[in-house]
């Protein structure tokens, strides 16, 4: 009896948050990640000068990561306004929405 009354309570509970999620928004960024980019972005093999060609200069590039050993390439990121690209050498790994909103609950600050 107690199970039926808490998986009553969790129901409950994802009915009244389910309306929260209504726009990108509301949405937390965690979720949004996982969920394709609608508008139109860089694809995965793509060279740096091809994403620049279509997509102009990004906002900002970040300074480079990794590259110390051989196993560990370097990974070039490029901020555009909804979305950040990730490159592994000069072609593209993945591409990351970035936030809809300076309020949106996003990942940790990067380590530097």
């Amino acid at each position: 009896m107690r199970q039926i009354v808490l998986a009553a309570a969790a129901v409950s509970l994802i009915a009244i948050a389910a309306p929260a999620f209504a726009s990108d928004t509301d949405t937390p960024l965690a979720i949004r990640a996982q969920q394709p980019i609608n508008a139109p972005h860089p694809t995965r093999g793509q060279t740096m000068a091809q994403v620049q060609k279509q997509f102009g200069a990004p906002q900002s590039k970040m300074d480079p990561r990794g590259g110390q050993k051989r196993d560990w390439p370097t990974i070039n990121r490029w901020v555009y306004p909804q979305f950040t690209v990730y490159f592994q050498r000069d072609r593209v790994l993945d591409v990351v929405a970035n936030k809809a909103s300076p309020t949106e609950v996003g990942p940790a600050p990067p380590v530097r």
